[in-house]
């Protein structure tokens, strides 16, 4: 049994939802428009402001998809109401961002720059010199343009420069023992 999957999803004020066939979901809010196809063994049902996600049958892979259809739908709500964003930290001496129209440009310690541009989807913004925002309405795509900045120039071990997200923890080795320590 799916205790995620069982759970309605409320529909805010705003957001339209509607059901194609093929299980297509289009949802349009206030900050735009996300289209969908899931699994038909999945149904999703629009109900008295609530959307419902049921399974046909019992079937391993029908139990599986019950709870992530749920969750992709939230999602595709949510990100139409308020919209996803990651904050990304520079750290390193001389490491820094500066925005220039719609591109990002990173200095990040190599011999030249690292441009980075926004997509349709994706707008960026530098609200300090070590800080990068992106934001988006779409979860996965935030997800996957967020980590395609960091491996631009990964944290590193040991002094903990380069790029990471907010919040993630970098651990630290130990550097070389020296020139007096011996076995």
């Amino acid at each position: 049994m799916s205790r995620i999957g069982l759970k309605p999803i409320a529909v805010p004020a705003g957001v339209e939802i509607t059901v194609a066939d093929g299980n297509v979901v289009t949802v349009k809010g206030p900050k735009g428009t996300l289209t969908k196809t899931f699994n038909p063994n999945i149904s999703i049902a629009v109900e008295n402001g609530e959307i419902k996600v049921s399974r046909h049958n019992d079937e391993q892979l029908s139990k599986s998809l019950h709870g992530l259809t749920r969750t992709l739908v939230h999602n595709m709500v949510e990100g139409v109401v308020n919209g996803y964003q990651k904050l990304l930290i520079i750290e390193g001496t001389g490491y820094r961002a500066a925005k220039q129209g719609k591109d990002v440009i990173l200095n990040l310690g190599y011999s030249h720059q690292v441009v980075v541009s926004e997509t349709d989807t994706i707008s960026l913004d530098v609200p300090q010199p070590n800080q990068i925002v992106v934001k988006g309405i779409d979860k996965q795509e935030v997800g996957q343009f967020a980590c395609e900045v960091r491996a631009k120039r990964p944290p590193e071990p040991y002094k903990g420069k380069g790029i990471r997200y907010d919040g993630e923890v970098i651990v630290r080795k130990a550097g070389k023992a020296g020139k007096g320590a011996k076995k």
